[in-house]
């Protein structure tokens, strides 16, 4: 059973652990702030107002996972992967992933800001009203993601095709520098130009 003196005993220790292997775990208001967790299994486990600030995690699976209330600032994920997990309204603010997979995965309201995506690959996932402000991409993949009210400002998309994705009412600049070189469809075109003013007329 992992418990709070578990988790404390961890930090003191040095702050690693490694295989772990959590099914239908029910964790409410613990703290896993700055521990290192390796080559461990999270499935059907729910976490509750947890604290994840700076956890760095590596080679890990999270299958069916909830995390509710839960705060993951400065987190960062390495060779992880994410399926049909819940992370709506998470605190992902400067997060950290690389070559990462999120897929049928719910992360509506949640907080990307300023967060890193390095070689990842998101599909069929929500990120409805989320906010992706201030991001940096590189080498992302995104299939069948849905964007919808999310806010992008200053986040580069260059080299991202976004044709498989929603963009309807996505929060722009002025100038959709957003999307600049960026790979998107006729559809998805109209709604750019109706942000830029530009009416499309068939």
């Amino acid at each position: 059973m992992i418990d709070q003196a578990w988790l404390d005993r961890a930090q003191e220790d040095g702050g690693c652990v490694s295989h772990l292997e959590l099914l239908h775990a029910q964790l409410t208001g613990q703290d896993w702030s700055e521990l290192e967790v390796r080559t461990s299994s999270f499935q059907g486990c729910t976490f509750t107002d947890c604290d994840f600030s700076g956890t760095a995690f590596y080679e890990c699976l999270f299958s069916g996972c909830c995390f509710s209330g839960c705060r993951l600032p400065g987190a960062f994920f390495q060779d992880c992967r994410i399926e049909g997990s819940k992370l709506d309204g998470a605190d992902l603010r400067r997060a950290r992933l690389r070559r990462c997979a999120l897929e049928d995965t719910l992360a509506r309201y949640a907080n990307w800001n300023a967060a890193v995506l390095d070689q990842c690959t998101l599909k069929n996932c929500d990120l409805t009203e989320s906010a992706l402000s201030e991001c940096r991409l590189s080498k992302l993949c995104f299939d069948s993601v849905d964007l919808t009210g999310a806010e992008l400002f200053k986040t580069s998309f260059r080299g991202v095709d976004l044709s498989r994705c929603t963009l309807d009412n996505v929060a722009l600049s002025a100038s959709c520098a957003e999307l600049k070189g960026a790979v998107i469809s006729a559809q998805q075109a109209a709604v750019v130009a109706r942000v830029l003013g530009i009416r499309v007329v068939p």
